[in-house]
């Protein structure tokens, strides 16, 4: 008999901590999501952890089930999640959903939606107010400035512009 439970890792090793789990024959899940950042100036999809420092694990509970004494010790990993003494053990059902969500998520968190005010914070248009457009091919967005009473359709980079509060 086996169930999941709940592993707490380090600041940002969710990733080292599930590479050492598995290298010591454990089965486990990081539940990743597509994000879309601002890196360099440019939008970049990446893959970020859906809970961050936190990854499942699936562990025995019989006699001849795997000792979680490694656990601990493993690097990258900060404790067990429990309640008390008891560890903290999650659904098979909710990882089953989890797992079906995040492989089948296709969905990008957009950095700006279509239409949303935004402000130039570069540029010699520095403070004109524009309605976002779109993100184009080479990593640059398209606005749309009211410039002497006439809207223009401008690319610039992500970077140089930020949400109108």
């Amino acid at each position: 008999m086996s169930n999941w439970y709940l592993i707490h890792t380090k600041i940002r090793q969710e990733r080292v901590a599930l590479e050492n789990l598995e290298r010591q024959g454990f089965a486990c899940f990081l539940p990743l999501i597509r994000v879309e950042k601002l890196r360099r100036g440019a939008l970049q999809v990446v893959q970020e952890p859906l809970f961050p420092r936190y990854l499942f694990i699936r562990l025995g509970t019989g006699l001849e089930s795997q000792s979680w004494a490694p656990i601990r010790s493993t690097i990258g990993v900060s404790r067990l999640v429990t309640f008390g003494q008891t560890p903290a053990k999650i659904e098979d059902e909710l990882i089953s959903q989890l797992q079906v969500k995040t492989d089948s998520t296709e969905v990008q968190l957009r950095h700006f939606e279509p239409g949303e005010q935004v402000v130039v914070t570069d540029g010699p248009f520095v403070g004109v107010e524009a309605i976002y457009q779109m993100a184009d091919a080479e990593g640059r967005v398209m606005v749309l400035l009211n410039i002497l009473s006439k809207q223009v359709k401008m690319a610039v980079p992500p970077a140089s512009i930020r949400k109108v509060n």
